[in-house]
């Protein structure tokens, strides 16, 4: 099978939940201290040895492509400047080699959708995907976990994290069969289901490396609630044909598609952040709380 050097990062929602800020500028974008939350993603993949970063993009999300892309003015400004640090954070963010590949989905018909989307430059290979709204803090990186235990099993991956029972109805929840410590057979998969029947209390978050036969799969499944094509679906369907093992990964995850998850990723970031670790502790304890 082909060396895994690829993630897509779908980046096509609305952001809704974050209305007003999200009007004109998209949700990926907004700030965890200092840099915007699809960096976050983009560096996590670089760590794990990914050098083709597929952005599944929509209308709006053009700020995206400029992020990433060379910023002439501003690094003339800085360099004349002698602000050398500045100049660093802005330049040297995305290494040599690592190229950016943008590919649109032209209407919001599900994730599932949005990853089929990138079939044409994935191709004939194992890739990952990640949905930067789930920012992991962790060490080593998630993904960086999860590429190593496909180098020795070879087949897809799915990140999961234990939630409480009255949450099921809020994730894909998997029905695991014990591997080894962590590690998981799946079984089967439930999109959403309600605390009574859901198999186990094993969520499946953002974090996934599949094998290319899921975009057959994807082209087949039946859409589901919404008319929306689910990743969880073709998943299920793929279980017939190939293993899959859900990887209960090591670190702290922030759900930054809700405002209080975004919350307490930008409080725990800043705590940690080498700048303002000491002066916002100092802050933060002043407060008549």
């Amino acid at each position: 099978m082909r060396t895994l050097k690829k993630v897509v990062l779908p980046v096509a929602g609305l952001g809704t939940r974050f209305l007003p800020a999200t009007k004109a500028s998209p949700k990926e974008m907004l700030p965890v201290v200092d840099k915007p939350i699809i960096q976050y993603a983009a560096e996590e993949a670089i760590a794990a040895g990914m050098d083709e970063l597929i952005f599944v993009t929509g209308r709006h999300k053009r700020s995206i492509e400029d992020h990433f892309d060379k910023a002439y003015e501003l690094e003339t400004e800085l360099e004349a400047k002698g602000k050398k640090k500045l100049l660093d954070k802005v330049r040297n963010f995305l290494p040599e080699g690592v190229a950016c590949i943008y590919t649109r989905q032209p209407e919001a018909l599900g994730l599932g959708h949005a990853v089929l989307c990138a079939r044409a430059v994935v191709d004939d290979a194992p890739f990952a995907v990640m949905l930067a709204d789930d920012l992991i803090r962790a060490t080593p990186t998630v993904l960086e976990q999860m590429v190593e235990i496909y180098r020795r099993y070879k087949c897809s991956i799915i990140g999961v994290q234990r939630v409480p029972r009255e949450e099921t109805a809020s994730y894909g929840i998997v029905d695991p069969e014990p591997m080894q410590r962590g590690l998981y057979r799946v079984k089967g998969m439930v999109e959403k289901p309600s605390p009574d029947a859901a198999p186990s209390d094993l969520a499946v978050v953002g974090r996934y490396i599949l094998t290319p036969r899921i975009f057959d799969l994807l082209e087949k499944v039946p859409r589901g609630a919404g008319g929306e094509i689910q990743l969880t679906d073709a998943i299920a369907a793929l279980l017939a044909e190939e293993q899959v093992i859900a990887y209960e990964f090591v670190g702290k995850r922030f759900d930054c598609g809700s405002k209080m998850g975004y919350l307490q990723a930008t409080v725990e970031y800043a705590l940690e952040h080498p700048e303002l670790n000491e002066k916002f502790r100092s802050y933060i304890r002043s407060l008549k709380l």
